[in-house]
């Protein structure tokens, strides 16, 4: 098993559990199948979160600017076309009308003979007009309007589909970037953080939060665009038509957008809230899912439906209330164009009849007034699923702004003896109850280390300090005098091949999670790992042998077999150092007496760390320590600790003479928590 596999390595006791940022249990559970959840501190305002989810498209600004320009375009050939329009209906009406006045007469001596009849109103509308008496409509001319209207409504949206493709394809790559970060950011991480996140936010954040920002700026950010500069241009042709009007249409919206604003406030919390729930919904059913089989023997299906139905109702609640609060927005503008295009029939009708306006005019308003109020019907229409992916992107932006590890260093790594020492180590999971103090050790090259001690005495964070998964709080750790906080961490891990208690296999055939510890090795090689422990032995049992196919979880092998493997990729690697936790646990006892000769010939020549709690597999080791409450307080051989009578004689005696009944309280090591 390869160093990736340390995630889970760290035993139980040995985290601080807070109730704001519950751990992650050993085994990869993203919390106990009936852990409380609590809700996460903060989240970033709306106007920020924005502007910065705006910023991730920056590297797409050429594509971009043709998107802008191409939708520019499309608004400006949108935006004539009623104008256009309102001619050609001024062509029909004065040719109708034309048509009914007296042939052979001027215009103007038409207009003064509706006068003298008493007909003033009718008078003034004719002379607005651009017609012939005795003339009717001009169809030639009414449908080369028409033709040109065609055009520019086909070229824009031709226009509008260019943008669209563009638009697309920028917001995609820019999703595809942001996952990359995202990937890249976990792997900076230190293994603290995974130990206060539960397993199913973190994936949410990075699966569901992250299709929900792509699919909203898709959706969004085309028709935002163009209902933003559709609104400015509509008003720009409507003082041009008409200023009073235009006053008439606009006089609404103030207050429309003052009441929006409000319920944009309140639906953005109850947003964030939604994708918080989903996130804490995910992380229980995963943990309910993966230990089924647990939940299923202790009879607790019903507790674990009752705690899914509450947070699944609790989902629905906080759902339902950010979508209708935000919903209300789209019936405030309609209602908003509707009071408007009534006012603007009636003012405009009372200026054609006075003879202010031509009645093309007027039905050109008419349609401004559409045009202007249906992009802000629809920017409301959009909050909600606005307001949606910006919840989204905050918790992205959270996982992207938390605390890295340490960065590495540059020094090289000298070829490997295996001197291993520990000068005065101190470390805390907290920095108010510190686990191990002034801790100091020496492992020889060659030599192997026993590590046993009661669960929550420091055994696993040892080694997790030798690997550089937490840095240590005072003191060093030095590798062949070499202090490793100044080597680079993947050259550090490279030295060293780890076999844990939980075992961690992927997706993939049995050939492949043996490679895994060396991909350029040999198939004679990876056979020669597969028989020194004993994969040989079972895989030719199986149909299709190291071609069989197992899933993450491993289900289709046995818990011991999983072991085998992961050992296995250990022999593979061929590592300098070599640290085994609990690595025959799941084994039967004939195997683990073969393993343990391999493990033995594995181990030659190397420094190797063995973590233990059954003292039967450490007998023949170097030097035996034995840890309580992150101190050594006895290190020797098997039979110096035993002859000592001390700790180690207790634990040993404990557990092959039975266990020791009257311990006193005093004498008894307490686990650190």
């Amino acid at each position: 098993m390869t160093t990736s596999e340390t995630q889970d390595t760290t035993e139980e006791q040995e985290k601080p559990a807070t109730l704001s940022t519950p751990r992650r249990p050993q085994g990869g559970a993203a919390r106990g199948p009936f852990a409380a959840m609590g809700p996460t501190d903060k989240s970033m305002n709306f106007k920020p979160s924005a502007k910065r989810l705006i910023g991730l498209l920056r590297p797409e600004r050429v594509r971009m600017y043709f998107v802008l320009a191409l939708t520019v375009s499309a608004v400006i050939m949108n935006v004539i076309g009623p104008r256009i329009i309102g001619h050609a209906v001024d062509k029909i009406f004065a040719g109708a009308t034309g048509q009914r006045l007296p042939a052979g007469q001027s215009k103007d001596a038409v207009v003064e003979g509706l006068r003298n009849s008493g007909q003033g109103t009718f008078a003034d509308m004719v002379a607005k007009m651009d017609l012939t008496p005795g003339v009717g409509i001009d169809f030639g001319a009414v449908g080369q309007i028409l033709l040109i209207v065609l055009a520019l409504y086909v070229v824009a949206s031709l226009f509008q589909y260019a943008q669209s493709w563009l638009l697309n394809d920028a917001v995609q790559s820019t999703v595809q970037r942001l996952r990359n970060d995202v990937e890249a950011k976990i792997h900076r991480l230190p293994l603290s953080y995974f130990d206060q996140q539960p397993r199913g936010e973190l994936l949410s954040r990075v699966t569901n939060d992250i299709d929900n920002i792509g699919q909203s700026l898709t959706q969004t950010l085309s028709q935002l665009l163009f209902s933003l500069l559709t609104v400015v241009g509509v008003l720009v042709m409507m003082l041009t038509v008409s200023p009073l009007l235009t006053v008439v249409a606009v006089v609404a919206i103030p207050i429309a957008m003052l009441v929006t604003g409000q319920i944009m406030k309140r639906s953005q919390k109850m947003f964030v809230n939604q994708w918080k729930n989903t996130g804490e919904l995910n992380g229980q059913i995963e943990e309910a899912f993966t230990g089924h089989e647990l939940v299923t023997v202790f009879g607790r299906r019903r507790e674990v439906q009752e705690q899914f139905d509450a947070k699944n109702n609790e989902l629905m609640g906080v759902s339902y209330r950010a979508q209708f609060i935000s919903g209300l927005m789209m019936p405030i503008m309609m209602f908003v164009g509707n009071l408007t295009y009534v006012f603007v029939c009636v003012v405009g009708g009372l200026r054609v009849a006075n003879g202010s306006m031509t009645i093309g005019g007027v039905t050109a308003f008419v349609q401004y007034s559409r045009q202007f109020t249906q992009p802000l019907t629809q920017l409301a229409s959009m909050a909600n699923l606005l307001q949606s992916g910006v919840a989204s992107a905050e918790r992205v932006f959270e996982l992207l702004d938390a605390p890295e590890q340490t960065a590495d260093a540059t020094a090289d790594l000298p070829p490997t003896r295996g001197r291993v020492a520990f000068e005065d180590v101190s470390f805390g999971y907290t920095k108010d109850k510190p686990l191990i103090e002034d801790l100091n050790l020496v492992a020889e090259p060659g030599q192997t280390v026993a590590i046993v001690g009661p669960t929550g005495a420091g055994k696993t964070t040892l080694v997790n300090l030798l690997m550089r998964f937490y840095e240590l709080d005072g003191g060093r750790i030095t590798l062949d005098g070499v202090d490793v906080a100044t080597v680079p961490r993947p050259e550090l891990r490279d030295r060293i091949g780890m076999v844990l208690q939980d075992t961690w296999l992927f997706g993939g055939t049995i050939r492949e999670n043996i490679a895994y510890g060396n991909l350029g090795a040999t198939e004679e090689q990876l056979q020669e790992a597969a028989r020194a422990t004993f994969v040989d032995r079972f895989v030719h049992s199986l149909p299709d042998g190291y071609d069989t196919v197992i899933d993450d979880e491993g289900s289709n092998i046995s818990v011991g077999e999983r072991q085998l493997i992961t050992i296995a990729r250990a022999f593979l690697a061929d590592p300098a150092m070599l640290v085994l936790d609990e690595a025959t646990s799941s084994v039967d006892t004939r195997t683990e007496v073969l393993l343990q000769q391999a493990m033995a010939a594995l181990r030659s020549d190397r420094t190797s760390f063995v973590i233990a709690h059954r003292l039967s597999t450490i007998r023949d080791a170097d030097t035996i320590l034995v840890m309580e409450n992150g101190h050594i307080v006895e290190q020797g051989n098997h039979h110096e600790l035993i002859a000592a009578e001390g700790a180690y004689y207790r634990l040993y005696m404990a557990q092959f003479r039975g266990a020791i009944v009257d311990v006193d309280e005093e004498d008894a090591p307490a686990p650190v928590r």
